[in-house]
C-alpha cells in the first residue's frame, strides 16, 4: 500500500499529505517528509485532530512543519467535527485541471462489484468490533448469484486469524454477525438499489493477511 501511494503521488496533480496533530512528527512522518523533500514542487499539508490538541502545541507543530519548506497551503481541520474540510476540498478542486470524463457520470467505481460487496461488510465488521478485533479480519465475496426476480444472493466469508476471534465476530447465539449482516445487507441495497439476500460464515484462515491473490485483487503489487 505504501508503494502504492508513493506511485499514486508520483504522477498526481496534486499530493495531500494528512498529519495527526496529535502525534505530532513522530518516525513515520519523519520518513515521509524526508521523501517528499524530493518532489519537484510543494505538496498540500492537512493537520488533523486539531480539536485534541492544545493551542499552543498546535501553534508549534504548524511552525515546525512550515519550517520543512515542503507545504503551500497547510490547512488544520478536524475530520470528526468537520471543521476546515470544507476549505481543503474546495482548494482541491479549485487547483485541479479540467478534463474529460474518464469514466461514465454514473459510474461510482471501477472496482468490481463482488470487491465492492465485500468492503461493505468488512466496514461494518470494523464498526462493530473496532474495540476487539482491530484489522485481524477480512471479507471475501464467494458466491453472487442474480435472481430471476431482480433480487441478488450474495454469500461471504469473514476470515479471521484464531478461533478465538471467530468467536467474537459471531457474538454471543450469533448476535454479532446477525448485527453486521442486517446492516451490511441494508447498506448493500441501498447501493445496488435492489433487494439482497446476503450470507455470512465466518472461517479461520491463519495467514490470510499473506494472500498474495487477495492484494492482487485489491490492485497491490504483493511483492512490492
Amino acid at each position: 500500500m505504501v508503494a502504492a501511494a508513493w506511485s499514486g503521488a508520483a504522477d498526481a496533480d496534486e499530493a495531500l499529505l494528512l498529519v495527526d496533530a496529535s502525534r505530532g512528527i513522530d518516525r513515520d512522518t519523519r520518513r515521509i517528509l524526508d521523501r517528499l523533500a524530493g518532489r519537484s514542487r510543494r505538496s498540500i499539508l492537512a493537520l488533523n485532530k486539531i480539536d485534541l490538541v492544545p493551542r499552543e502545541s498546535l501553534l508549534g507543530l504548524t511552525d515546525a512543519l512550515s519550517r520543512e519548506g515542503l507545504f503551500d497551503p497547510i490547512f488544520m481541520i478536524s475530520g470528526l467535527k468537520g471543521d476546515g474540510v470544507e476549505d481543503v476540498k474546495q482548494h482541491l478542486a479549485a487547483s485541479l485541471p479540467l478534463g474529460s470524463w474518464l469514466f461514465p457520470e454514473d459510474q461510482l467505481s471501477d472496482a468490481p462489484e463482488r470487491l465492492i460487496a465485500a468492503e461493505v461488510t468488512r466496514e461494518q465488521v470494523f464498526l462493530q468490533l473496532h474495540d476487539e478485533l482491530p484489522y485481524a479480519s477480512t471479507v471475501e465475496t464467494e458466491q453472487w448469484e442474480d435472481k430471476a426476480d431482480g433480487s441478488v444472493r450474495i454469500e461471504q466469508v469473514i476470515y479471521v486469524q484464531r478461533p478465538s476471534q471467530r468467536a467474537i465476530v459471531l457474538g454471543e447465539g450469533g448476535k454479532r454477525i446477525k448485527t453486521i449482516g442486517a446492516r451490511a445487507r441494508a447498506e448493500l441495497e441501498h447501493m445496488l438499489e435492489r433487494r439482497v439476500h446476503l450470507f455470512l460464515f465466518v472461517k479461520v484462515r491463519q495467514n490470510w493477511i499473506d494472500d498474495r491473490e487477495r492484494f492482487e485483487a485489491l490492485g497491490l503489487d504483493y511483492d512490492a
